[in-house]
C-alpha cells in the first residue's frame, strides 16, 4: 500500500481525487458531531502544501441513488471552508458533463462533488460510473478506512483507472489496528461492549486467538450473566445468544484466553433513576443493569495494569446519564494513564466508544481511535477490506 508520502509522488499542480468519510449526523443542516471532518483536515492541508488540486469525492446518508435535499453534502462543504478558510465549490452536476478545470483557480483549490450516493451505479460498484471519477483526476486517494469495507465505485473499482495511494489516516488506521492483530506486545487485553453479541461474533472468536485476556462490559455483559444463571431483570440483552455464549467459553479455554464479565454492578428502575450497587445475586427481576460496580471497576484496573497492548471496542453502561458512566470513565482513565507512564498501547474504535471518549475529552490521549464501525469489527475480523485489497494490487 503506497502512501500518498511517498517520495516518488509528485502532488504539484495534480489533480488529486480524493475518497472521504464525511458521514456525519446531522439535524436539518446542523452538524451534531464534527470528528470525521476534524480528522481529515492534516491530510487536505498536506495536499495544498504539496500545491496539488483536490478533487473530494464523499457520501452522506443512505439516499438509495436519488437525490435527497436533506442529504446534501452542502453543511459539511460549509464546515470545511471554514476549517481549512478555502473557498470550495460543490457540484451537484452529471459527472460525465463535469469540466473539471472551471472549478479551480489561483485562489480556489478544493471541488467536491455532491453526495455520491445520489448515484446507484456508487453502491453498485459500476464500473463506467467509476471510470468517469476517475476522468476528473490525474491521482486517486483512499482516505476513507471506514468505508473500505464495501465494493463500491469510489472506494474500489476506481483504483483500476488511476494510480492510487492511501492517505495519511488511512495508513495510520491500518498499521495501528495491524499492531492489535499482527504484530501484538503481550500480555493483550480486549475490553468489548455493546448490545448485540452476535454482531461480534466472528470478532470475538478471531480475537481469543490471539488475546490474553477479554473483559465484557455493558450490554454484551448481560448476556454472559443470563448464561451464567444470574438475574438480570429488565436489562438489555440478546436473546438466543447462549449457543454464542458457550462457544466463546469453550474456545478461550482451549486457546488459553481468559474470559472476564461483572462481579457487581450499578442498577436502577430505569436509566433516569440514581444508581444502586449491587453484587450478581442481589439484582432483582425489575432491576435495569445500567453500569459495573466498583469491585468490577477494580478488577479491571488491575487487567488493564498488567497489560501491554489495549484494544477497547463499547462503553461499560449507559454512559449518556452521567450517574451510570463511572465504569466507562475509570477504564478510559486508567488506559490513559498507563499510557502516559509509556507501559501500554491502546486502540479504540466504533462509534459508542468514540462517543464516550469525546465525552470524557481523552480521544487523543489514545493511541489511536477509529470513527470506523463496520470496516474497524471486518479488519478485527481478518477479514480483507475491498478497499485496501484495491490500493495494494
Amino acid at each position: 500500500m503506497k502512501s500518498i508520502q511517498s517520495k516518488d509522488l509528485n502532488l504539484n499542480n495534480k489533480k488529486i481525487l480524493i475518497r472521504l468519510d464525511l458521514n456525519v449526523p446531522l439535524n436539518g443542516t446542523a452538524i451534531i458531531d464534527t470528528s470525521r471532518i476534524d480528522k481529515v483536515i492534516p491530510t487536505l492541508q498536506y495536499l495544498l502544501k504539496s500545491k496539488a488540486k483536490i478533487i473530494i469525492l464523499s457520501h452522506i446518508g443512505r439516499p438509495k441513488g436519488k437525490f435527497v435535499n436533506e442529504l446534501s453534502l452542502k453543511p459539511v462543504c460549509d464546515e470545511l471552508e471554514k476549517k481549512l478558510n478555502q473557498k470550495i465549490s460543490l457540484i451537484n452536476h452529471s459527472i460525465k458533463k463535469i469540466k473539471i478545470e472551471s472549478f479551480f483557480c489561483e485562489k480556489k483549490n478544493i471541488a467536491m462533488l455532491e453526495n455520491l450516493r445520489f448515484f446507484k451505479e456508487e453502491e453498485n460498484d459500476d464500473m463506467i460510473f467509476a471510470k468517469n471519477l476517475a476522468n476528473l483526476g490525474d491521482i486517486y486517494v483512499n482516505e476513507a478506512f471506514s468505508c473500505s469495507h464495501r465494493k463500491h465505485a469510489s472506494v474500489h473499482s476506481i483504483t483500476k483507472f488511476l494510480p492510487s495511494y492511501s492517505g495519511l489516516q488511512l495508513e495510520s488506521e491500518v498499521n495501528s489496528l495491524s499492531k492489535i492483530t499482527s504484530n501484538i506486545k503481550r500480555p493483550i487485553t480486549c475490553i468489548i461492549g455493546g448490545s448485540k453479541i452476535s454482531t461480534k461474533i466472528t470478532v470475538i472468536k478471531n480475537l481469543i486467538d490471539k488475546f490474553d485476556n477479554i473483559v465484557f462490559v455493558g450490554g454484551m455483559a448481560n448476556n454472559i450473566l443470563k448464561f451464567k444463571k444470574y438475574e438480570i431483570g429488565n436489562s438489555v440483552y440478546e436473546k438466543n445468544a447462549e449457543v454464542i455464549v458457550s462457544e466463546i467459553f469453550n474456545i478461550s479455554e482451549k486457546k488459553n484466553c481468559k474470559i472476564f464479565f461483572p462481579l457487581d454492578v450499578s442498577t436502577g428502575k430505569n436509566v433516569d433513576e440514581k444508581p444502586t450497587t449491587k453484587k450478581l445475586p442481589e439484582i432483582s427481576n425489575d432491576d435495569m443493569i445500567l453500569d459495573i460496580g466498583p469491585e468490577t471497576i477494580k478488577m479491571i484496573k488491575n487487567i488493564i495494569n498488567n497489560s501491554n497492548t489495549i484494544l477497547w471496542n463499547g462503553p461499560a453502561g449507559y454512559f449518556e446519564n452521567p450517574e451510570f458512566s463511572k465504569g466507562s470513565k475509570e477504564i478510559a482513565e486508567q488506559i490513559v494513564k498507563r499510557k502516559k507512564e509509556n507501559k501500554i498501547y491502546c486502540v479504540s474504535g466504533g462509534g459508542d466508544t468514540v462517543a464516550v471518549l469525546n465525552y470524557f475529552g481523552l480521544v487523543k490521549d489514545f493511541d489511536f481511535v477509529s470513527t470506523a464501525g463496520g470496516a474497524f469489527l471486518e479488519f478485527l475480523e481478518g477479514k480483507e477490506l475491498p478497499g485496501i485489497k484495491a490500493l495494494n494490487s
